[in-house]
C-alpha cells in the first residue's frame, strides 16, 4: 500500500515522502489506519527537527534520522489483527505517525489504542495527545484542591497544565512572557496570568498567594534554567514539577539549586507521561488509557478547551511550514493539526 509520510531527514530537513507499508499478515495486536487527522508536538517533535538530541546521529535510537515523526493520530480502521476485528471501520486514537495510512501496532506499554466517542471533532480528538502530555504533570503532584498552582510557561502543554489543575479545584497561576498567550491561557479560563522579570513573577505571585508562594509549581518549558526560578515561586514544602523534557546544555551552580531546595524542603519530580502503561489487566491500575479516556470526557462537556488552543489545521504538504512556524512564530502558531483528507 502507497503512503505518504513525514519524514525528517535531518536537521532543520523535513519531507512528505511516498513510501510501502505492508498490510498483509497482520498480527493479533495490529492495525491498518486511514488517517485524518495527526498533531504536531512542539516539544519532542519540534526537538527532533532542531536536532536537539544527540541519539539523532546514532543509527538504531528511537529519534535517529530519517526520523518518521508523529505520535498522535486520529483515523478509521481498514483492517485488524484477531484482538481488534471489532475496531474496522470506527474512528480510533494511536499514537500513529503523521502519514496518510499506517501499521499500527499496540504493545500494552507505549502504543495505545482507543475508540474516538461520539460528539468530538476530529481537530479536538487528535490534539487530546498533548493533553495526554499535560496531565503528566497532575498525575505526579502531591494530592491538593484548594491549593495555589503556578505553571511556568504557556504554550499548548502548559496551557492545558494549567487548565487541568483548574478543573480540580486549584487557584492557577500562568506565568509567560507573551502577552498573547497570557491571553490565550485567560480565555481558556485561567485567571491569573503573570508576566515581566523573575523579580516583578515573583513579586505577583506573592502577592496573589499572600505571601505563603505556590503549593506546585510546573515547569512546562522543558529548559534547566527554569528549575531555580521554579523553586523561587515555590512555598515551603512545596514541590517542582519537570513537565517540559530538558535538552538544552545550561551552565550553572547546582549548589544554588540544591540549596534552595534543601532550605525550602522543596520536592522535585519529573512527570513523564510515558512512564505509565498504556494499558493493564488490572481494574486499578492508572493507564494511558484511562486518562485519554477522561480527556475526552472533559472536552465532550466543554471543562476542557482545545478549540482555541488549534491556531493552524494545515495540508501535509505544508509540514514545513508548520515546523517552522512552531519554532520561529510562537505568538501565532501553538497548536497545529494535519488534515490528511485535504
Amino acid at each position: 500500500m502507497q503512503v505518504q509520510q513525514v519524514v525528517i531527514t535531518s536537521k532543520y530537513e523535513v519531507e512528505l515522502q511516498s513510501l510501502s507499508i505492508d498490510t498483509g499478515d497482520l498480527k493479533a495486536n495490529e492495525v491498518i489506519v486511514q488517517t485524518e487527522r495527526t498533531f504536531i508536538s512542539a516539544g519532542t517533535e519540534l526537538a527532533t527537527y532542531c536536532a536537539a538530541d544527540p541519539c539523532n546521529y546514532v543509527p538504531g535510537s528511537w529519534c535517529a534520522f530519517p526520523f518518521k515523526a508523529g505520535y498522535g493520530n486520529v483515523g478509521r480502521v481498514l483492517d485488524a489483527g484477531s484482538r481488534y476485528r471489532n475496531f474496522i471501520g470506527k474512528r480510533v486514537f494511536t499514537n500513529a505517525p503523521h502519514a496518510s495510512a499506517a501499521r499500527y501496532e499496540t504493545d500494552g506499554r507505549y502504543h495505545m489504542l482507543a475508540e474516538v466517542p461520539a460528539g468530538l471533532t476530529l481537530e479536538q480528538a487528535v490534539t487530546a495527545r498533548m493533553a495526554m502530555v499535560s496531565l503528566a504533570s497532575l498525575d505526579a503532584s502531591a494530592p491538593g484542591y484548594m491549593r495555589w498552582v503556578v505553571v511556568i510557561g504557556l504554550g499548548m502543554v502548559g496551557n492545558l497544565a494549567a487548565q487541568l489543575f483548574h478543573l480540580t479545584g486549584a487557584h492557577v497561576i500562568g506565568v509567560d512572557p507573551s502577552e498573547n498567550r497570557r491571553q490565550l491561557a485567560r480565555r481558556c479560563g485561567i485567571p491569573h496570568t503573570v508576566g515581566g522579570t523573575q523579580e516583578e513573577i515573583a513579586a505577583e505571585v506573592s502577592r496573589l498567594t499572600g505571601g505563603t508562594m505556590a503549593r506546585t509549581v510546573v515547569d512546562a518549558v522543558g529548559h534547566s534554567s527554569i528549575c531555580l526560578q521554579a523553586m523561587g515561586l515555590a512555598a515551603q514544602g512545596g514541590e517542582v514539577i519537570v513537565l517540559g523534557s530538558p535538552r538544552a546544555d545550561v551552565t550553572g551552580n547546582l549548589t544554588e539549586v540544591f540549596r534552595t531546595a534543601h532550605q525550602k524542603w522543596i520536592t522535585v519530580k519529573g512527570a513523564l507521561e510515558w512512564s505509565v502503561p498504556a494499558e493493564s489487566h488490572v481494574e486499578h491500575d492508572h493507564t494511558l488509557g484511562k486518562r485519554l479516556a477522561g480527556l475526552f470526557a472533559w472536552i465532550a462537556d466543554g471543562r476542557l478547551k482545545l478549540d482555541p488552543l488549534i491556531t493552524h489545521v494545515l495540508p501535509p504538504q505544508q509540514i514545513k511550514q508548520a515546523y517552522e512556524g512552531l519554532l520561529h512564530d510562537k505568538e501565532n502558531y501553538v497548536g497545529v493539526v494535519l488534515n490528511w483528507e485535504a
